[in-house]
């Protein structure tokens, strides 16, 4: 595949959907609802990303069942419920000119949790309304979780499904692009780091087996996705934990997620979303300055399929040239658009680029400006 020369603020079509640019809000957990359901606060945090001119704009880990929620204030999207409140949320980001996108996951064994700013990070009890956590074995992630039960095939057929009506629900609610969670130390990434899958059937131990559930569930979210509408899987591409006496097999390796991402192209994935780490405590990440970059560059070089690059990237010049050089063909900021919402309009002062202020913001901003047409809509 070729690519062709780009910058941060280039159009990028895929399939029937065409990104105003090519900054993505990276999704980003609030721990803010109740029995999953989108509510104010989450359309006051990812409008005003909206309105600030990101051209992607993701809802935060959507589960795709209860159990597959991380804490009890996770959002959620197993119930045609869920679809309603998105429906406003996903009109109002269209509006804006921005491509509204929803991440599907299950939390597996890092399930079941309390929220963050708890006083105490621990396993939520089933009497204090947590659950049982599922994973590819009986391995945990640390001390304070709970230990998963093993999914046995009946356990996997119910999750392929749901993530299948999840992708279903997610189109009826107007998201136009859909991302498989497949990194961070969830389900999909438990499956393909061979740290937390110890099974000794055909679902563990070689990376033939270790892909093969996480592709069932790609799959099924593929094919119950708009055909016209891009599919993305983000992928944790290392873990950070290499062989010892401690972790004999070291984690899941960057060519694992290489030769993965193979596989993704071929069940018609439109982009990988290039992240790392979060399955095991052990890890050991160097993060500084765009640390993950080289991972969207490797992947989209080898493979010749669409990649995002995500991690430290900060500055305007910076997300600029990462475009440019081709290292990745979109940029998903999380830190920084939570400090700043209006980063892709101030980013386009300062790499010369037409701003898209909403014409409510216009006297106030700073150069001449291109007024934002009311009602902009990505789809062609």
């Amino acid at each position: 595949m070729t690519f062709a020369p780009s910058h941060l603020f280039s159009p990028l079509t895929q399939r029937s959907v065409t990104f105003p640019n090519r900054i993505v809000v990276s999704p980003m957990c609030q721990y803010s609802y109740t029995d999953g359901l989108s509510n104010d606060w989450q359309f006051v945090h990812l409008g005003s990303r909206a309105v600030g001119g990101a051209g992607v704009v993701f809802t935060e880990a959507a589960a795709v069942s209860p159990e597959g929620r991380i804490t009890l204030g996770d959002l959620g999207v197993w119930s045609d419920a869920h679809a309603v409140p998105f429906a406003r949320l996903t009109a109002f980001l269209k509006e804006q000119g921005a491509v509204p996108a929803i991440q599907l996951a299950h939390a597996g064994r890092k399930a079941s949790m309390e929220v963050p700013w708890a006083p105490i990070l621990k396993a939520v009890p089933v009497s204090d309304g947590g659950w049982q956590p599922v994973g590819p074995s009986t391995v945990s992630f640390a001390e304070t979780y709970a230990a998963p039960t093993a999914l046995d095939r009946a356990g996997m057929d119910k999750i392929v499904a749901d993530f299948a009506a999840a992708a279903r629900r997610s189109a009826t609610a107007g998201f136009l692009l859909a991302e498989v969670h497949a990194a961070h130390g969830y389900l999909l990434h438990e499956f393909l780091s061979p740290i937390s899958n110890t099974r000794t059937d055909e679902y563990g131990g070689s990376f033939v087996n270790r892909v093969r559930f996480p592709l069932e569930v790609v799959r099924a979210v593929r094919a119950n996705f708009p055909a016209g509408l891009p599919v993305w899987v983000r992928l944790s591409v290392t873990d950070w934990v290499e062989p010892s006496a401690e972790t004999p097999t070291g984690g899941l390796s960057v060519e694992d997620s290489v030769a993965f991402a193979r596989l993704l192209q071929a069940e018609g994935i439109d982009l990988v979303d290039c992240s790392s780490g979060g399955n095991d405590p052990r890890q050991k990440i160097p993060v500084g300055a765009g640390y993950q970059v080289a991972f969207a560059d490797r992947i989209r070089r080898e493979i010749g399929i669409p990649t995002g690059a995500v991690g430290m990237i900060t500055a305007p010049e910076q997300a600029d040239q990462i475009i440019r050089t081709g290292q990745a063909d979109v940029v998903l900021l999380a830190r920084e658009l939570l400090r700043n919402p209006y980063w892709p309009l101030h980013a386009a002062e300062v790499l010369h680029k037409p701003g898209v202020w909403p014409v409510q913001y216009e006297r106030a901003a700073h150069g001449k400006v291109e007024r934002r047409k009311p009602l902009a809509h990505p789809v062609k």
